[in-house]
């Protein structure tokens, strides 16, 4: 999804994000626009005893505004986006998933014809292999959106209801129905819709449950991106060297490989290019980074967030997950991005120095932010307050 701009009333509201110091209009806003909402959820088959329960004690989470504005997808370079969403640790995490969950990955390989190491990823991607699902409540997200949002109001009312009625169905405990600010949720964070549309049983126990099955997750990936357009038997794509003339035009305008084959285009190892497929080449980080040529497999990952660097991100963590080596060609910069373990350090040692950054967990907010901003003063450094290498080499030689 899109970042939305915030207008200056909805900004101000979002500088007093913690749930019980919301302003007693925005309060009131709040109470009058669920009222609303019920009778909307009325027309929809939603019963008022499900509303009520679900909407009891609601109090707005102004925190999902500013989460809206500021997506890592569409904001993050895109070495750092890489380096943090494709390393070691979530290799090995991946492998070791994909071992225990071998027959379900083979179960919905086989039923949707979709690769198990691109489930795989979307899975390691989505929620590191189902440990990371996102704590915030979907209808208090969703209502939130809804009655303060000033974009894609009716998306999110949508999705809205599609999450009152999986509750009004008793097919997921609604305890259990916590997720992204957006609504997403489960192993591979499903919009509600797209649950009510998509979400499968794989594991045959009669319940759709993309929280608490893994096989179910996986199955419900697969089937969306057969949906989306997925073609047995062909790449996402490859990583490609490119001669000085040839011009990218992205990831649609798609040519037969033979095509780029004549143009001087081959693989990363100088194997020519075969295949009965089309492709767009690529070229995330400009002609000085990698490039790559990308299938109609690539649009189907693609369509699952609608954000290139996080198609890509699933498809190179797949060829890891695979064996594969990764992306070859360096991306134009000097200032690498950080796996997760790197940016633990970098946390930690920031804490070494006296600074606030809390628990060194890898996650960076902005009293991280600020602390390597101040610290980049201190050095010498323009004070950008990235998570960069070569902020971690200077506070590694003290």
């Amino acid at each position: 999804m899109r970042p939305a701009l915030l207008s200056a009333s909805l900004a101000a509201l979002v500088a007093g994000a913690t749930l019980s110091g919301a302003p007693a209009q925005a309060q009131a806003d709040f109470r009058s626009c669920l009222a609303g909402l019920k009778s909307k959820a009325a027309a929809k088959g939603i019963s008022g005893e499900t509303f009520d329960s679900a909407t009891a004690s609601l109090q707005p989470d102004m925190k999902v505004l500013e989460l809206q504005g500021n997506q890592p997808e569409f904001k993050t370079p895109i070495w750092d986006y890489l380096a943090m969403l494709v390393d070691d640790e979530r290799v090995q995490d991946g492998r070791a998933g994909m071992q225990r969950w071998g027959s379900a990955l083979a179960a919905a390989e086989s039923r949707y014809g979709v690769e198990r190491h691109i489930i795989a990823g979307v899975w390691g991607v989505e929620s590191n292999f189902g440990k990371d699902l996102g704590g915030r409540p979907l209808v208090q997200s969703l209502t939130t959106l809804v009655c303060y949002s000033d974009r894609r109001r009716d998306f999110y009312l949508g999705e809205l209801m599609a999450t009152l009625k999986i509750i009004e169905n008793g097919d997921i405990d609604p305890a259990k129905l916590t997720g992204s600010w957006a609504g997403a949720f489960g192993q591979t964070q499903f919009m509600p819709t797209t649950y009510q549309r998509l979400a499968v049983d794989l594991d045959g126990d009669g319940r759709r449950d993309i929280v608490d099955s893994a096989p179910d997750a996986l199955g419900s990936t697969a089937n969306f991106l057969r949906k989306a357009g997925w073609q047995q038997g062909v790449p996402w794509g490859f990583e490609v060297r490119v001669p000085a003339g040839v011009t990218p035009g992205g990831r649609k305008a798609k040519k037969p490989l033979s095509s780029w084959a004549s143009s001087g285009v081959t693989r990363m190892d100088g194997r020519p290019l075969s295949g009965e497929y089309g492709a767009g080449l690529i070229m995330p980080a400009g002609r000085d980074g990698p490039a790559f040529l990308v299938t109609k497999n690539f649009d189907a990952i693609f369509s699952y967030n609608g954000a290139e660097s996080y198609a890509l991100a699933i498809s190179v963590l797949s060829d890891r997950l695979r064996g594969g080596s990764g992306v070859q060609a360096e991306w134009p910069t000097d200032d690498p991005g950080l796996t997760r373990a790197q940016r633990r350090e970098l946390m930690a040692l920031l804490g070494r120095r006296g600074y606030d950054v809390g628990e060194p967990d890898g996650r960076i907010g902005q009293k991280t932010r600020d602390a390597i901003k101040d610290v980049e003063t201190k050095l010498g450094m323009k004070a950008t307050g990235r998570p960069g290498g070569r902020v971690l080499e200077a506070l590694r030689r003290g």
